[in-house]
């Protein structure tokens, strides 16, 4: 298993960290275990990590007894990988697929796996949003996530309503899990350096039916968020298609302030109103 820094890693093998794939590697450790004893508690589970990178935090679930299905794109590295962790991936403790994270088959990967398994990764910075998404469908499969991402992004995914950092990002990952930022990783532990501080977030799955989060939650939480300035009563209009009546009705019913604005709006509220919606002409609601 590796113990070197991803510096010296790279520069033995006459490669660098590649700017267009987000690469910032966690060279720490200590903070490696750190995130697989949050991302694997239990040290037997079945772990997607979504980029490899030079192995770091792969080590550590490899060292936590887990079976570790290990993505990683960029196609100079998995030869590095191979190298690397020669008897796991030859004992069946580890697999390595080149892949993008992106469209890679989770659902299929996942039902082949013994439970509970759980999906982590230090996610490159602009593929933070597109790996989020996933992961909050991939939400009924899993025991739990756990995610390497910008500071603020954690602050955002864990935001309570009426802070500054809630939007829609964090209603949508809400309406699947209860989300923990766990703690902060300081930019000087990673190679090469970003201009950022990251954090690590832990996602544990909601029961399937705490949320129905149907097209139309979806269009209600969107429009709240559009222009945050706006109050519900305008960012609702499109979405009831000028049925300024319904609107009124269905906020009087599950007692929400059309004269709010959606930052101050819980989950809940979205979802109750949603529902209320639902039972009008569906044709009539965009």
């Amino acid at each position: 298993m590796t113990t070197s820094h991803p510096k010296s890693i790279l520069q033995t093998r006459g490669l660098v960290a590649k700017h267009h794939f987000g690469q910032n590697f966690l060279s720490d450790p200590s903070l490696c275990a750190k995130i697989a004893a949050a991302a694997a508690p239990d040290g037997t589970e079945t772990t997607i990590e979504i980029g490899a990178g030079v192995g770091a935090l792969t080590a550590q679930l490899l060292e936590r007894k887990c079976h570790v299905i290990a993505i990683e794109r960029d196609r100079d590295l998995v030869p590095v990988l191979s190298e690397l962790f020669d008897d796991s991936l030859r004992n069946g403790k580890l697999e390595l697929v080149e892949a993008d994270a992106k469209t890679y088959d989770y659902e299929s990967a996942l039902r082949g796996c013994r439970s509970p398994a759980t999906l982590c990764g230090n996610l490159p910075y602009q593929l933070t949003g597109p790996l989020l998404r996933r992961a909050i469908e991939l939400a009924p499969l899993l025991s739990r996530a756990t995610f390497l991402v910008q500071l603020e992004v954690a602050d955002r995914l864990a935001a309570a309503p009426g802070s500054d950092a809630y939007g829609a990002l964090s209603v949508f990952l809400q309406a699947r899990y209860c989300p923990k930022r766990s703690f902060v990783i300081k930019r000087g532990a990673f190679y090469p350096q970003p201009n950022v501080d990251s954090a690590v977030v832990v996602l544990s799955p909601l029961p399937a039916a705490v949320i129905d989060e149907t097209p139309l939650f979806r269009n209600l939480v969107k429009s709240a968020f559009a222009q945050r300035r706006k109050k519900l009563r305008n960012a609702w209009q499109a979405v009831v298609a000028g049925h300024k009546e319904r609107l009124d009705e269905a906020a009087a019913r599950v007692g929400i302030d059309l004269d709010l604005r959606g930052e101050v709006l819980s989950v809940q509220q979205f979802a109750n109103m949603a529902k209320d919606l639902e039972s009008f002409d569906q044709g009539s609601l965009t």
